[in-house]
């Protein structure tokens, strides 16, 4: 079963924070929600959360509406994290767990799995407060993840991590997923979203202008990028028939352009001006596609 959010509006007075959003997200996989800041993407998730209910539409999670008796189903990673700084790390997450409906003799050994698996098994009974901002996010993730839910929702989960401990949260994640977890997963970082989900979609003010499963839609969308590397003049491709975009790297250049015959093109013309070491036809990132489609917005 999936999740299903079916045209769902949700109004704070005169502001419409999401309108008119449908989406369904696979059971077993990883979907990416994203946006800019003030795009709808929390709101979305406090209404699948029952937190917040919806001005009109319906959410259903395996075919029933979300409340209080389906909690212990339901993980949640908060942009705005909620430790309580005074207490030890094993009291907290005890407490988290025991909330869920777990049992003390099964929380120990999913927290000591944990910590150990994140390496923080010295910080067990330290508080809260005396940990670094990466080594809290850990512990917020822990509490998320304790009670094994069948939908996890992941609110910029890697904010506050150096790429170590990012990778280590990105195997945790992935590990989750392999076991079956259906994921919503949202992040500024759309190198993370593109390595990590199938399904994407993508909001401006509140609601979706690009959906679907993320392969599909790099190919739909009818731009190619070029990654030349060389030594030589590679200026006047700025003007270039077909090229769309230019940004010169310490390498040589990256270029947005209208199709695969432009590349052929610029291959001819280049060949006997530059010494090239690497020419590489790439499918248009996430990245691109989010600047397309949001940054028109701002234009």
């Amino acid at each position: 079963m999936s999740l299903e959010i079916i045209d769902v509006t949700k109004r704070f007075g005169q502001t419409t924070a999401v309108d008119h959003l449908t989406l369904t997200v696979p059971e077993g996989k990883m979907f990416g929600l994203l946006g800019a800041n003030g795009a709808g993407k929390t709101t979305t998730f406090r209404m699948i959360l029952g937190l917040l209910l919806p001005t009109e539409g319906t959410i259903r999670w395996q075919g029933e509406s979300i409340d209080y008796s389906k909690s212990h189903l339901i993980g949640y990673l908060p942009e705005e994290r909620g430790l309580y700084p005074k207490l030890k790390v094993q009291e907290q997450l005890l407490y988290l767990g025991r909330l869920r409906g777990m049992k003390k003799a099964d929380i120990v050994p999913e927290i000591n799995r944990w910590l150990e698996r994140f390496h923080i098994r010295d910080y067990a009974n330290k508080r809260v407060e005396e940990l670094s901002k990466g080594n809290q996010q850990k512990i917020q993730f822990i509490a998320a993840v304790l009670h094994r839910p069948n939908l996890l929702i992941l609110d910029e989960p890697f904010s506050g991590l150096d790429p170590v401990n990012v990778e280590l949260l990105k195997e945790a994640v992935l590990d989750l997923k392999r076991n079956g977890t259906t994921i919503v997963f949202s992040s500024h970082r759309m190198e993370h979203v593109e390595e990590l989900c199938e399904h994407v979609c993508i909001l401006r003010s509140g609601q979706a202008i690009v959906s679907g499963a993320l392969r599909e839609l790099k190919r739909s969308f009818g731009r190619k990028n070029l990654l030349i590397r060389g030594e030589g003049a590679f200026e006047e491709l700025k003007d270039f028939p077909g090229v769309l975009r230019y940004s010169q790297t310490a390498e040589g250049v990256r270029l947005q352009i209208a199709n695969e015959e432009t590349a052929q093109a610029i291959f001819r013309h280049i060949a006997d001006r530059v010494t090239v070491r690497l020419f590489a036809l790439e499918e248009p990132s996430l990245h691109d596609i989010f600047i397309e489609k949001v940054g028109a917005a701002y234009e």
